[in-house]
């Protein structure tokens, strides 16, 4: 098989996008190519991260090496492995030439070790420290990035997985993180596009990328045997790529979203979708021949993929087996007291193709054009970026409800900070607990929480790009 090269354009798909469209997308399951590989899910021992530079083989062996931003230097970033309620402690070392600061992505911790820089910490300024200190109260499939010039970090490299253990293990055979992400390469010579401000992709759909990879790999595989059953523990760690995801000589199950488990395993018989930020648990069994492969399969434009290739080496089982037992909950899950909630609305505004004409900008009105030209695009109830007051002041223990409205061309991934929210669906049922929203063009939708999390908390689109142009607001729970 020719190993992949760059594509030259990432342009692609950048008209209104629908749900519909997206699953429409990847239902024709066409040859599979580009070959990712699967790491190890190994955590070393230690106590110091260093956010420094380094250089990793990205694209295939006839192009140099990838020059990228990671976690000690090296990409992925280590996989942080912890019991559930156990203690983290990490102290990050800034070795980098601008200032960070570190999110722990989906975790329910004190506001002081978020790691929003600006909201929560100052930003570490290179060559200081900062401890992270925190206990883990569930248990899930996390993660962890940089969040200062987060647009311009994480696309360098800047995350890692952070596993946190049920007390008693799952009836698995094997448990393997997959963290999917795209980047920006020259294709001549493999190295990052440096423009981390491109108009286009701020007013557009985003950073995407022409080099699509899992855990930082691109053609390598996993050796499995017929009958195995695995934990996949999928992690969309792009900057504005979505994943459709679909299997391929696998039975599946969706076990759990965004680290929180479902009432009940979902057998897996429509494409998964991740936005940004967004994370899945797969039980999958392996129900191809021995000799053959199965796939996580990535659907994009009517054909499918190899996001993951499982190679199928031997037998473990040829019986069929039962459908897994659900996950243990976590604590404080249910989401009471949705008739009496605080009622809450936000409307998304802005970018390419959309309608909005005027917008408060640093304390001004700004006409569209102004925006442009500030390389500000987006508005959140008709104002671009952070404000001086919270969209609201929430008491502790307040159920509320956000209705959020996106009266734009493309899709948003709202991710809320601190807390996780259920969406309020038809009828008053409510969806699972997640962190994260994925909304397209002209879909209202309504989530619901409890705001019992004191602190400042960050909510905004993780499509970074659009965070970086005005999507973003805060919560302040008291």
């Amino acid at each position: 098989m020719c190993e992949p090269k760059l594509a030259r354009t990432t342009n692609e798909n950048e008209m209104t996008h629908t749900r519909r469209a997206f699953i429409q997308s990847g239902l024709a399951m066409s040859a599979l190519s580009f070959f990712p590989k699967a790491g190890s899910a190994a955590t070393p021992e230690f106590q110091v991260m260093t956010a420094q530079s380094g250089a990793v083989q990205l694209a295939p062996p006839d192009y140099p090496k990838t020059e990228i931003w990671g976690y000690d230097g090296k990409f992925p970033g280590p996989v942080i492995r912890v019991r559930q309620g156990a203690r983290l402690q990490r102290r990050l070392v800034n070795k980098l030439p601008q200032a960070t600061s570190l999110h722990w992505h989906g975790v329910r911790i004190s506001n002081a070790m978020d790691g929003v820089a600006g909201l929560t910490q100052d930003a570490i300024p290179t060559g200081e420290t900062f401890d992270y200190d925190f206990a883990v109260p569930d248990a899930g499939t996390f993660w962890f990035h940089a969040h200062n010039r987060s647009v311009e970090q994480v696309a360098r490299g800047l995350y890692g997985a952070l596993i946190v253990e049920e007390p008693i293990a799952p009836d698995v055979d094997r448990d393997e993180v997959l963290i999917l992400d795209d980047w920006l390469l020259n294709p001549e010579t493999a190295q990052l596009d440096p423009d981390f401000e491109a108009v286009h992709d701020r007013s557009h759909a985003g950073r995407r990328g022409n080099f699509v990879a899992t855990n930082g790999s691109f053609n390598s595989t996993l050796n499995v045997s017929q009958g195995e059953r695995m934990r996949l523990r999928l992690i969309n760690a792009a900057n504005a790529r979505i994943f459709v995801l679909g299997l391929s000589g696998l039975k599946g199950w969706v076990m759990a979203f965004d680290g929180m488990p479902l009432v009940t395993p979902s057998e897996i018989s429509e494409p998964i979708i991740l936005g940004p930020g967004q994370r899945a648990d797969l039980f999958v069994d392996v129900i191809a021949d021995e000799g053959e492969s199965a796939h996580l399969v990535r659907l994009e434009d009517g054909q499918g993929f190899a996001q993951t290739e499982f190679r199928v080496t031997g037998t473990l089982a040829s019986a069929v087996r039962d459908v897994p037992q659900v996950l243990p909950p976590n604590p404080n899950m249910d989401v009471p007291g949705l008739e009496q909630a605080r009622r809450i609305r936000l409307n998304m505004e802005g970018g390419a193709m959309g309608n909005l004409d005027a917008a408060i900008l640093e304390g001004e009105r700004k006409t569209f054009r102004q925006l442009v030209d500030a390389n500000q695009f987006w508005a959140f109830n008709g104002t671009v970026g952070m404000t001086e007051k919270p969209l609201a002041s929430l008491s502790r223990g307040e159920t509320a409800r956000v209705e959020i409205y996106n009266d734009t061309s493309f899709p948003h991934a709202m991710h809320l900070h601190g807390m996780h929210f259920r969406e309020v669906l038809e009828g008053g049922e409510v969806g699972p607990l997640r962190d994260t929203l994925l909304m397209f063009g002209g879909e209202t939708r309504e989530i619901a929480f409890v705001a019992d999390n004191p602190g400042k908390w960050l909510f905004h689109c993780h499509m970074l790009s659009h965070a970086a142009s005005g999507m973003m607001t805060w919560l302040e729970v008291a």
